[in-house]
């Protein structure tokens, strides 16, 4: 159910608010990555969320370029 919530909700929002989130969302897996190596990270299954939600939204971008 998450999923399409969040399919939902990336389909609404402009270019330019994807590129933002992909950035956010970026940014968020470089940090954990710079914690696994420096600290303890305690769920490691953050990285395999991340990277699927940085999927999806590559996916909603490409999909509002062929739009366009």
């Amino acid at each position: 159910m998450k999923k399409t919530k969040n399919n939902d909700e990336l389909k609404q929002l402009d270019s330019k608010q994807l590129q933002e989130k992909l950035d956010q969302l970026r940014r968020g897996l470089f940090s954990l990555r710079l914690n696994a190596q420096t600290a303890h990270v305690k769920d490691y299954s953050l990285f395999q969320k991340l990277k699927k939600d940085i999927a999806r939204v590559l996916t909603a971008v490409h999909a509002k370029e062929v739009q366009q």
